[in-house]
């Protein structure tokens, strides 16, 4: 990853490492490491929505730890800390790009930031070289499609359109027949911001992904869902509604910068299955990194290094 990245990804975290792991490394190195503060650390990691489920067991890896291995030293702890904290992160596969014409469809409630993640994504993949096209299938906000033509058009990349309120389903099938017409190589499409209690939405999106699959097989070759980092819980509550409904093959983190729970990404990991594919760390077109689990490690955890 370059510099640059790294650099914009360890700042995103600042208020999750301010706020929450420089005081669980702290109580880890105190000299004497009690059951209350045992206690002290579930509390600080659910309060980074590490998840109830993951806290625990991550407080029971090193409590473990700590008495198998006579852990004592303070750099002995934190490297303990870390070193369970990189195994809820595994390595995950490559995406699956690099078709004659890739598609990703993009999913994720309203608010939750992601039409500028498409923005950012695009931009991203411009710079990379890549020739796309955008697809506006998010026909029932109103408003929507004309906030995608404008990042568009910001980006200098095109968008196929279709009427407020029409078929999503034939705006992405236009889409890929207009992709492929122009030889571009790589197509995103924005869905509707579904509301995951909203059963006919849920089915309009299980529809635009059988759309897809029927115009172009083996299509969409990625499935990303966008979640808000602010939210916490109510994201990982969200994933595994949209999970049910078509297959998610990982996740925009979006709005990083903006909050202390940072921790979500572990949950994200060991609780739904899913990898963190890219991170929203600021409000600017570059402001979208790859996921990286050493350097988001390291933003986590700089302060006790």
């Amino acid at each position: 990853m370059a510099s640059g990245f790294t650099h914009s990804l360890k700042d995103s975290l600042t208020r999750t490492r301010n706020v929450v792991f420089s005081r669980v490394a702290s109580l880890l190195g105190a000299s004497e490491v009690t059951p209350s503060t045992w206690e002290e650390i579930e509390e600080l990691l659910i309060q980074a929505d590490v998840g109830v489920e993951t806290t625990i067991y991550l407080v029971e890896r090193l409590r473990k730890r700590a008495g198998d291995e006579a852990i004592l030293r303070r750099q002995a702890m934190a490297t303990a800390l870390r070193e369970e904290l990189r195994a809820l992160l595994p390595n995950p596969p490559p995406l699956n790009l690099g078709h004659p014409l890739d598609v990703i469809l993009i999913v994720g409630v309203n608010g939750s930031g992601k039409t500028t993640s498409i923005a950012k994504l695009a931009h991203r993949y411009q710079r990379e070289g890549r020739r796309l096209l955008l697809a506006a299938a998010d026909t029932f906000r109103a408003g929507a499609t004309d906030q995608l033509v404008i990042w568009a058009e910001r980006i200098g990349v095109g968008v196929i359109t279709g009427p407020e309120g029409g078929d999503p389903g034939a705006v992405v099938f236009d889409a890929l027949q207009a992709a492929q017409a122009r030889g571009k190589d790589l197509l995103i499409a924005d869905t509707a911001g579904r509301l995951h209690t909203q059963y006919n939405l849920m089915a309009e999106l299980r529809k635009v992904r059988k759309v897809t699959a029927k115009s172009l097989p083996g299509a969409p070759h990625e499935t990303l869902l966008v979640l808000d980092a602010t939210t916490g819980q109510n994201a990982l509550s969200q994933a595994k509604h949209f999970m049910e409904a078509v297959e998610i093959t990982g996740v925009i983190l979006a709005k990083l910068d903006s909050t202390a729970r940072g921790g979500m990404v572990f949950a994200i990991a060991r609780e739904l299955g899913l990898p963190v594919r890219f991170v929203g760390t600021g409000e600017t077109l570059n402001d979208l990194v790859p996921f990286d689990a050493d350097t988001f490690l390291d933003g986590l955890l700089s302060d006790q290094n």
